[in-house]
C-alpha cells in the first residue's frame, strides 16, 4: 500500500521485497530478496538514488547461525538453536553518508508512545509509524488500521481506516515534513 501511494504521488518507487503473498504495485521497480543481510545489501546499492526511505518490512530480529542444507531429522527430546542478530536496516541506513529521509515502523503491544519514541531517537530517523499490535483487530491480521505518526517535534494519530487509505495518509505526512525541512 506504501509503495503504491508513494507511485500515485508521483515517486519513482523501488520495493525492496523479501518473499510475499502480495502483487507489487505495476509501476513499481521491484528488487526481491531472500534475507536480511540481502535486504540490506540491496538496500545499501539503492542509497545513492534514494531520497526517501521506508522501512516497512518485518524483518525478524533473529535468524539462526546455521542453515542446514538438508531436513533436521527426529533425534533427542530437545535440541538447541542458536541465533544470531539480524542486521537493523533501517538503522544502518539512518546512518549511512548518503542518508535520505528515512521512516520506521513501531509494532508494540504496551507503551505504544513512548517506545516508538525511543525507537525514533536510538535509531536516528526522521519519522516513525507506530502501531498498537494488542489489538487483533487491526494490523498484521486485517486490512484496515490505525496508527500515530511521530517525527522528532511532533506527531498526528491517523484514525482507523484500510490500509490503502492510511498509506496515502503517511505520504502526504511525509512530504509535509520535507517541505518544512527544506524551508
Amino acid at each position: 500500500a506504501l509503495a503504491q501511494a508513494s507511485i500515485d504521488a508521483g515517486a519513482r518507487t523501488t520495493l525492496v521485497s523479501g518473499p510475499v503473498n502480495l502483487q507489487a504495485p505495476e509501476h513499481a521497480r521491484v528488487v526481491a530478496v531472500e534475507s536480511a543481510a540481502e535486504m540490506l545489501d540491496q538496500c545499501l546499492q539503492l542509497l545513492p538514488d534514494c531520497d526517501i526511505f521506508i522501512a516497512c518490512a518485518a524483518v525478524a530480529d533473529y535468524r539462526p547461525a546455521a542453515m542446514e542444507e538438508q531436513k533436521i531429522k527426529k533425534g533427542p527430546e530437545q535440541i538447541s538453536l542458536l541465533l544470531v542478530r539480524n542486521p537493523d536496516i533501517v538503522a544502518t541506513v539512518a546512518a549511512s553518508d548518503q542518508r535520505p529521509f528515512t521512516v520506521g515502523f513501531a509494532a508494540e503491544t504496551h507503551e505504544l508512545l513512548a517506545h516508538a519514541r525511543d525507537k525514533m531517537s536510538r535509531k536516528g530517523l526522521d519519522m516513525i509509524i507506530a502501531n498498537d499490535v494488542s489489538d487483533r483487530s487491526i494490523g498484521f491480521n486485517s486490512d484496515n488500521n490505525q496508527a500515530t505518526v511521530l517525527w522528532p517535534d511532533g506527531e498526528q494519530t491517523l484514525p482507523l481506516s484500510n490500509k490503502s487509505a492510511m498509506a496515502r495518509q503517511i505520504i502526504a505526512l511525509i512530504a509535509q515534513r520535507l517541505e518544512s525541512r527544506s524551508r
